[in-house]
Order: structure tokens, then sequence, then C-alpha cells
């Protein structure tokens, strides 16, 4: 019995004292912040999907006639020159060709010969017919005979020499067939890949069919990035404007480069956003050495620049128009409403709304982090400004003052141990 009456003062005197020390010691709650700095902010455009590091020419050749490689002069990784010679199809019968109608084109010169000393004869026994028939020492019907045979001839002499053109047009032929079994170096470039062997089969590959070309040549030195814009920012995009560019192989470096060209066309794949495909050129030449094609990269387009304004990170926005402010002296998160400027997904410019130096909550999606709450600095960088607000608390909290009751006044000191604040 005694015991009962003993054990029920000490819990009444339990939850008073809890509720005591939740009353004088709220949770508090640390937050990262970050002080509104002056600096430039930036609106821009970004890819929606990785784009691609480009050569500014690069030919994926095959012979358009198909037939067994014969000569492969060069391997990958070689430079040629413009005019070399890559690759030849067998070509043993259109050479044979070639060499028959060469034949035939110098019988066809005899024989227009031939043919033309023939009518010169006819024009002139044509000539002295017409002066027989003028002393008419020869009939009518004769003259007519002999004029006509030179006619004839002369007929067969330009059909002859019409016949030299054509073999020759044959010619033509012949050797731009020739001309198709071998593949020539369009420009000055490096070998990237060899499709095929000696003696292997080679067919040509007609855009829309899934055949892999024999060459492929690539112009080195000369790069450039085409990447993909959601077709709303599109309109946005002017030719030169500045841009910035990142590679996931060249992690930590940005290549400073300009918008060269904008698609004409509007590209609408399946299953994807449509988008815009933008060409980016690489201003510092010495960016290029470090390049090789098919890298992926993300782009920056710069549409308009603010310089030395009054910017937050974007992360520390609320909602478009709100941040939560850490406020020095009272430790408590104030609700504030702003204006924005530009904006990015880096930096947002303030109009009005708060001012240099203020410290805003960028931990927003910590749980129970609103308007209201005490609050303190967690931030790393922060650590001397957190020791020091940890400081002014207790100190803010022991001069509070404090309405005991006789229970709580008794059984105080047997609880102190047991219930310490978790600063």
């Amino acid at each position: 019995m005694r015991t009962s009456y003993l054990l029920i003062p000490l819990l009444i005197g339990a939850g008073a004292y809890g509720w005591y020390w939740k009353q004088t010691h709220p949770d508090i709650i640390p937050v990262t912040v970050s002080s509104v700095q002056k600096g430039d902010v930036e609106a821009t455009v970004a890819n929606t999907r990785a784009g691609t590091v480009k050569a500014c020419r690069r030919a994926k050749m095959s012979p358009s006639i198909g037939g067994q490689i014969s000569d492969l002069p060069y391997k990958e990784g070689e430079t040629v020159k413009k005019g070399a010679v890559l690759l030849r199809v067998w070509n043993n019968d259109l050479q044979a060709e070639i060499k028959r109608i060469k034949e035939s084109i110098i019988v066809s010169r005899d024989t227009a010969k031939a043919s033309c000393l023939r009518a010169n004869m006819a024009e002139r026994n044509a000539d002295r017919a017409r002066k027989l028939i003028r002393s008419k020492t020869i009939s009518r019907e004769s003259y007519d005979n002999t004029f006509s045979e030179a006619q004839v001839r002369v007929a067969e002499c330009q059909v002859a020499n019409d016949n030299i053109l054509v073999t020759q047009a044959s010619l033509s032929v012949a050797e731009t067939n020739l001309k198709r079994t071998i593949l020539i170096a369009p420009f000055n470039g490096v070998i990237a890949k060899i499709n095929g062997e000696l003696n292997e089969y080679v067919t040509p590959s007609p855009p829309g069919i899934q055949t892999p070309p024999v060459i492929d040549l690539i112009e080195p030195g000369c790069f450039f990035v085409s990447v993909p814009i959601d077709e709303v920012d599109a309109p946005k995009v002017k030719l030169g404007l500045p841009a910035r560019i990142t590679l996931d192989a060249w992690r930590g470096r940005i290549f400073e480069a300009s918008v060269s060209r904008i698609g004409a066309y509007v590209i609408d794949r399946e299953k994807q956003a449509r988008t815009v495909d933008i060409e980016l050129e690489f201003k510092n030449p010495s960016d290029l050495d470090a390049l090789l094609v098919g890298y992926s990269a993300d782009a920056d387009i710069i549409l308009q620049t603010h310089k030395d304004v009054l910017r937050i990170p974007s992360e520390a926005l609320l909602d478009d128009s709100n941040v939560l402010v850490f406020n020095p002296e009272s430790h408590f998160l104030e609700k504030k409403t702003i204006k924005k400027g530009l904006t990015n997904w880096s930096f947002t410019e303030i109009l009005e709304g708060i001012k240099e130096g203020d410290k805003l909550v960028t931990s927003l999606s910590t749980e129970g982090v609103e308007a209201g709450v005490m609050a303190k600095i967690a931030n790393p960088e922060e650590a001397q400004v957190k020791e020091q607000d940890d400081k002014q608390i207790k100190n803010e909290t022991a001069k509070k003052p404090v309405n005991k009751s006789i229970i709580e006044s008794e059984i105080e000191a047997d609880f102190k141990k047991a219930l310490k604040p978790n600063d």
C-alpha cells in the first residue's frame, strides 16, 4: 500500500517533468543553409537526350556494285590522302571490255577512213559527169547514177564517223563501270573501320538497308557536337549563341562552344519527345585534340545573362514565389515571398523579398522543415556559426521563467541524470 502511495506521485511527476522539458526544450531541427550572394545568372536551354561528338566530314563508303575484294591497300587507323585508292573489287571482266572497245574504236576509225575515201572518189566522178552532161557526151541516166552514188558514199562516210562517236561513248560507259569497282578517298582522313577482307564478297549499302559500309573514313582534327533540344525551346535558340559542352569522358572539364546550325525540321520519333537537332562548334582549337568521334555530350545553350545580381541556389525555392529563411536571432525558420528574375537549374535571380546575406534553407526535403520551427545550421562549412547558435539557444532557454509545481520540485533532481537534452 505504501509502495502505491509513492509510485503514483512519481509517475505524475515524471509526466509533468516530461511536459515541462518539452516546452522549455523544443526539438531543434538541423538544416543546411546557403547565404544570399551576388553573382551571374544565366537563362539556358539544355538537351533532352545525350548529344554526340561528330566529325566535320565522315564518309561511310561501299562500292556501288557487288563483287569480291581484290585489293585492300590500307589498314584500320592509317591516314590517307585525298584521291587514294582504298579498295578495289574484282574487275578483270570490265578491264577486258574496255580493251575490246578501244580496239573497236581503232577499227571504226579505219572503216570511217575507207568510207570517206570512197566518198571523195564518188564526188570527183560526179563532178566529171556534170561536165560531160553539159556537152551531152553521156546520157542523163548515167549522170543520175553517178551523182546518186556520190551522195550514198558521203552518207556512208558520215555514218562511219558517227559509229566512232558511239564506240567512244561505249568506252566511257565501260570506264565508268570500272570506277564503280574502286573506292577513292574523297578527302584526307583516317580509316576508322574496314568491314571486309581480301576475296570476301561485298555489296552496296543503300540508305534504309542495314548493310554495314565497307570503309568508314573520318576527317581528323575537325569536330562538332550535335544535341537534340525540345521543340518548345527551339524558337529561343539563335545562331552564334554561346554554349557550354560537357563530356562524360572528360568529367569536370567544360568546353566552350557556339551554335553553328539549327535543324531545319522537327524530329518525330516514336515514344519520344519531338526535338530539333542543334549543332555546336568548339571555340578553342586545342579542345579538339582531346576528342574522339562518338563521345556522348551534354550542352547548355546560354540564351541570356544577368551579371552581378542577387541570386540564390534554385534548390532553395520552396515554390515559385516562397523561400524559408533562417533567422539567426530567434533561430526560427521564416517563410518569405520573393520575386524571381532569370532562373536555371543552379541559380535563380532575386528581384525583391530578401537581401544579401540572408541564410536560406536548402534542405527542404528534411522531415519537419517548415516555417515556424526552431532550427540550427548543420553545414560543415558553417561549423563555427553552428556552435555559436547552440550556445545562444542554451542561454535563451536558461533565462526563461519556470513555474514549477511542488511535485516537480521534489522529483526534478531524481530525473536530471536520466533526462538530459540532446543538443
